[in-house]
């Protein structure tokens, strides 16, 4: 394994602790010191500043006119769209369920290749799939009779919108990664994605209480903007540059062991059977998805 290669795992790794982490941080936030959407336009009007000032000191890179506008819709799927479901569907769940959904990233991200990259869907991708969402949906169900009162339903909807939305991001942008560096590519995307969010947020941002916020929510505030986003996001891209999205989305598989961890040591959450079955069904489904050698017919042919 070349050493580009080391880094580019180690980076996803590292990535992928900041997310799991970032579960049970963000939701300490939230509702009690700040909205979803005021964190939000916090969270990207600080990575903008900061992408934009390590760019200053890194060799310029001129970005095509037809690259900008490719950047422009990215920001809507990777920043405006993405974000905006997270924080508005953690704040209505719980971590333990919002990271077991998002392990249905990898499924969408082979969805979205086959049709946007022209990736071959196998047998064996296909009972993935179906095994993948299969436990979502029914992590979305158990929580209510088809209702949109019930106390995690809508939250865990929102988080698979973000699912779809990230997944379908990392495989756009990875041909830009090919031309750009990760920080020409974040600053632009973020800088986009500001724009996109402040309609919406601006004025929960302005009227937030923030005299009241203790100094434990900023620390948990600055870990958001700085690690999750920044570091996270920053890393997260860099490893595109070498590796595909496949291999990118299959490291999620981590955030619901860290986010599951995290948030039953500190008290933050429980663990129900629901969940489990739920967690089996995705992880079955990505076993197919990604490691199973052969095709299911073989199998029934044998018999």
């Amino acid at each position: 394994m070349s050493k580009k290669l080391i880094l580019a795992h180690l980076a996803l790794l590292g990535a992928n602790l900041i997310f799991g982490v970032n579960y049970v941080i963000a939701k300490g936030i939230m509702p009690d010191y700040l909205e979803p959407r005021a964190i939000i336009l916090l969270r990207v009007i600080g990575a903008t500043i900061i992408f934009w000032v390590v760019g200053f000191f890194l060799p310029k890179e001129k970005v095509a006119k037809k690259d900008l506008v490719k950047l422009g819709y990215l920001s809507f799927f990777g920043v405006a769209l993405n974000q905006i479901m997270f924080f508005e569907g953690l704040n209505l769940t719980t971590p333990i369920n919002a990271s077991i959904i998002m392990v249905g990233v990898p499924i969408i991200v082979l969805v979205f290749s086959h049709f946007f990259v022209g990736d071959k869907l196998t047998e064996n991708k296909i009972v993935g799939i179906v095994l993948g969402f299969a436990g979502a949906a029914y992590l979305i169900l158990q929580s209510g009779n088809f209702t949109f009162s019930s106390d995690t339903f809508v939250g865990n909807i929102f988080v698979l919108i973000n699912a779809s939305s990230y997944g379908l991001f990392l495989v756009l942008v990875k041909p830009l990664m090919a031309k750009y560096s990760p920080i020409t590519i974040m600053k632009w995307v973020f800088l986009f994605g500001t724009i996109l969010v402040m309609p919406i947020s601006v004025n929960l941002a302005l009227n937030a209480a923030y005299s009241v916020i203790p100094t434990s929510i900023w620390l948990s505030i600055g870990f958001v903007i700085v690690f999750t986003t920044v570091f996270a996001y920053g890393l997260n891209n860099y490893s595109l540059k070498t590796i595909s999205p496949t291999i990118n989305s299959a490291y999620i598989y981590l955030q619901p062991i860290i986010a599951s961890f995290v948030a039953l040591t500190f008290s933050k959450d429980i663990l129900s059977i629901q969940e489990v079955v739920a967690a089996a069904l995705i992880f079955i489904g990505v076993y197919f998805v990604s490691f199973k050698k052969g095709n299911i017919s073989g199998y029934f042919s044998k018999s």
